[in-house]
């Protein structure tokens, strides 16, 4: 799966789920299941797109 549809499922996953920072929507708030994947708390969108990179090279 291309690294652009991966980051469209998490997005959707984000939204879903109302993890975007309510003061700033730039931010990710991670759940437990996102905690895993970025290893924080809390990353920025631009953030998220590097980490989810990572995991798919």
């Amino acid at each position: 799966m291309p690294r652009t549809e991966v980051t469209k499922k998490i997005w959707d996953y984000i939204k879903k789920n109302k993890l975007q920072d309510a003061m700033n929507k730039r931010m990710i708030n991670a759940d437990a299941k996102l905690k895993e994947l970025f290893q924080k708390a809390q990353v920025s969108m631009f953030e998220m797109t590097k980490l989810v990179s990572n995991h798919l090279k």
